[in-house]
């Protein structure tokens, strides 16, 4: 079966085609969120269905799919069914604990890579420790939406690209700058503060003295504290 996929409507109740055809959807259908893998896929299989998708930037959202409601409830009685039993209680547990070791594994092949990439001086060991364990805490976890988390590119490339978006964020102005909506602006603003993130590793790769105003240090520092923090109020 063929997957029919608009973009929203200019209402609640319309979507539009990809040559800008306004369609209305039929009076018996409810949209369903997306979030339930199981329910969307017998929805697929199960007849007529409408894919609502919206695209930002590279980037394409789900918003639901669009389908008869009584399908929807005679589905969602099955599934209740199928998931009070005690098979697949045990299903999920075990379903969680491979997920939760691979999840493990991947943080650790990824905080090796990002450690590769500092390829910090021995004298600066320490610090890329730490620097590599804040960079993979923000860019490995599930959903975050981050480049670690692309299976498109190398590992390597992935930790690399993670490395300058944190100093990207950490150790520059750039969350806060005002960039002119030119387009090609702000890729151009971003490649520039990659080069100067550059430079700065380099110092450290050399087994240069930093000061300890260093913007590296300093965001470093930042991040510890707030870890501590938010480790004090659980």
């Amino acid at each position: 079966m063929t997957d029919h996929v608009y973009s929203p409507g200019p209402t609640d109740r319309t979507v539009r085609s990809s040559a800008g055809v306004i369609l209305t959807v039929p009076d018996d259908w409810q949209l369903v969120s997306p979030g339930d893998a199981a329910l969307t896929r017998r929805i697929k299989a199960a007849g007529d269905h409408w894919i609502v998708q919206e695209r930002r930037g590279r980037r394409t959202f789900t918003k639901g799919i669009w389908t008869s409601a009584a399908t929807v409830q005679q589905i969602q009685k099955e599934l209740i069914a199928e998931r009070s039993t005690e098979s697949f209680a045990k299903r999920k547990v075990a379903d969680a604990k491979r997920r939760e070791k691979v999840q493990t594994e991947y943080v650790e092949d990824f905080t090796g890579a990002v450690t590769e990439y500092l390829a910090f001086h021995p004298k600066y060991a320490e610090l890329a420790r730490r620097l590599a364990r804040a960079i993979s805490d923000h860019a490995t976890p599930v959903g975050s939406g981050t480049v670690a988390r692309t299976k498109r590119i190398p590992v390597e490339r992935r930790a690399e690209a993670a490395v300058i978006a944190w100093m990207r964020h950490q150790t520059t102005a750039y969350d806060s700058m005002r960039i002119p909506r030119i387009k090609g602006e702000r890729r151009e603003v971003r490649r520039m503060l990659a080069a100067v993130s550059r430079d700065l590793l380099s110092c450290y790769r050399r087994g240069e003295e930093r000061p300890k105003s260093c913007p590296l240090i300093a965001a470093l520092a930042q991040t510890s504290a707030s870890d501590d923090s938010l480790r004090r109020s659980e």
